[in-house]
């Protein structure tokens, strides 16, 4: 199948660009065919984010978006920032915040839900939407630019083998392919290899973000309400902390965010979540209530000096496949929009020169005049500062963000990966967590079941190991498995013999809600996250 643009990944980065090529070909008068590639079953399916959202950059790409019905209606009413510790909180004064955590004027929102309007928006406008269809392959022309992508076959059998529903995927070639796959894409991270696209980059850092979905008793409930929270249950040398959205119809969204550099093994970010609910200042706010939603997923945190290089011959990073986030305002949802709205316009400017498979230099120098790289470049030193504990990086920020207004005369760098930086299992305390109650704090299989994950049992792991020894020979000799803990979703157990011998790793596939936490964190970098069929994986109704 031929198209102008084909888009991997029908998030709000995939989506924007897809409508910004149909308005500037309708604008002046020009044909220019687009489809989208969406590996959940349908668009929003694997969207999980807070959220709380800025609307400028949908503002700027469909300015009226009130009238057709966008699913952005809760302003936020009040911010609260709070400390814990163990039994107590301190709730920072409000003229005390920095601009970053100040969300006046900001919505509310389910991104899931969001991204269904984008893409209704979207095919309104004639772009070809194909979810369900996981793009599994890069493809090249003889001169090594980028041709298009293939999707995976389906119906092949755990052996390897064609099952009788066996279907082949198909190659979709294009003049320019957007890669919007989210964080940790699996393309994505193929195509900064080939290219070389990180040689001038940062190590991108990470974060993993878990999310609950609860619906509150009417009187403990505050539409536009907005609550974060930094400190316990996490010590103050590990980067984290907690959100909690007042959504409309009495539902919160409420979920916890532990940077990926944590260095104890024992360290399980869902226990820690699962914790927090239980502090005396939060716990309130869910009694009486019921959970209604699950999932996690990895978050790219890096900032402006872990961008990759964005360009590439035949196509373009576009979203948090790039990295697109502003960690020190807890949101890229609209830095998303807005790097898919510019690469559009360098796409559809190539296109109607008559020039394809070229590299789209306009687009990261359009990103270079933006806003965007204003708000980035003053957010630049929040996660390097985070990075060096919570009282340290608290005093910094505030001197960063509040006395230089986030252009001070300099720029803090990240010197090493994620998985470079667990400790060993002899050089660490456990830690030891409570057991769910089933009533405020639950186990990952309870959680999982209400993720709507679902994965054909009969197909090849998608979770492959480079060395099916290490596993055992590293990760459990050296750091006691912490795969076990760091996962959200119970993929990975060491199983043993009766007598307690022979250890080995089981992987659970069909729980894996997609989150890509392994493949980041794994301390050897054994486990690659490769896709599985399309429609598979979480299917979130309102995240």
């Amino acid at each position: 199948m031929e198209y102008d643009v084909v888009v991997v990944g029908g998030g709000p980065a995939g989506l924007a660009a897809a409508i910004r090529l149909k308005q500037l070909a309708g604008e002046r008068n020009k044909e220019v065919s687009v489809c989208v590639l969406e590996k959940g079953s349908e668009i929003g399916a694997h969207i999980l984010s807070g959220a709380v959202m800025d609307p400028r950059a949908i503002d700027e790409l469909l300015p009226d978006w009130k009238s057709p019905g966008a699913p952005i209606t809760t302003l936020v009413t009040e911010d609260r920032f709070m400390f814990l510790t163990e039994t107590g909180s301190l709730k920072t004064p409000g003229w005390m915040l920095p601009a970053c955590f100040q969300n006046h004027g900001n919505y509310v929102i389910s991104l899931g839900n969001l991204a269904r309007w984008l893409g209704q928006q979207a095919e309104a406008l004639g772009v070809e939407i194909f979810p369900g269809f996981a793009a599994a392959e890069v493809l090249y022309h003889e001169d090594g630019s980028v041709k298009g992508v293939a999707t995976g076959d389906m119906g092949i059998g755990r052996d390897g083998r064609k099952t009788d529903s066996y279907a082949e995927g198909m190659e979709l070639h294009a003049k320019y392919t957007f890669f919007a796959e989210g964080c940790r894409g699996n393309l994505g991270r193929q195509i900064e290899a080939k290219f070389s696209l990180r040689k001038e980059a940062d190590p991108q850092v990470y974060g993993i973000g878990l999310k609950e979905l609860w619906e509150l008793k009417p009187e403990k409930h505050k539409a536009g309400l907005v609550v974060h929270t930094a400190g316990w249950p996490l010590d103050s040398k590990t980067y984290g902390g907690s959100f909690m959205y007042h959504m409309e119809n009495n539902q919160v969204a409420v979920g916890y965010i532990v940077g990926l550099a944590y260095k104890n093994p024992y360290l399980s970010p869902y226990e820690e979540f699962q914790r927090y609910k239980t502090h005396p200042t939060i716990r309130g706010f869910f009694e009486g209530g019921k959970r209604i939603a699950y999932g996690a997923r990895a978050i790219a945190a890096g900032g402006l000096q872990s961008l990759p290089k964005l360009t590439f011959p035949g196509g373009a990073l576009i979203g948090d496949d790039a990295g697109f986030l502003n960690a020190s305002r807890f949101k890229g949802s609209h830095c998303a929009i807005k790097s898919g709205a510019l690469a559009a316009e360098a796409a559809f400017d190539a296109l109607a020169a008559g020039r394809s498979k070229d590299e789209l230099t306009a687009y990261p120098e359009a990103f270079q005049q933006s806003w965007l790289f204003d708000e980035l470049y003053r957010a630049r030193n929040f996660k390097p500062w985070m990075s060096k504990g919570l009282y340290t990086g608290t005093l910094m920020v505030g001197i960063d963000q509040v006395a230089f207004g986030g252009k001070a005369p300099w720029t803090l760098h990240h010197d090493h990966s994620d998985h470079e930086s667990l400790k060993k299992k002899t050089e660490v305390e456990p830690i030891q967590y409570p057991k769910p109650d089933g009533v405020l704090t639950f186990d990952r299989l309870s959680s999982v079941f209400i993720s709507n994950t679902n994965h054909s049992e009969d197909q090849p792991i998608h979770l492959t190991l480079k060395n099916p020894g290490v596993p055992v020979k590293v990760n459990l000799a050296l750091y006691d498995a912490p795969e076990q803990r760091y996962c959200p979703a119970g993929v990975y157990e060491i199983m043993r013999d009766d007598d307690g011998a022979n250890p080995r790793l089981q992987i659970n596939a069909q729980n894996c809600v997609h989150c890509k936490t392994c493949d980041i964190k794994d301390p050897t970098q054994n486990i690659v996250w490769v896709t599985p069929e399309g429609g598979g994986g979480p299917n979130y109704p309102n995240m």
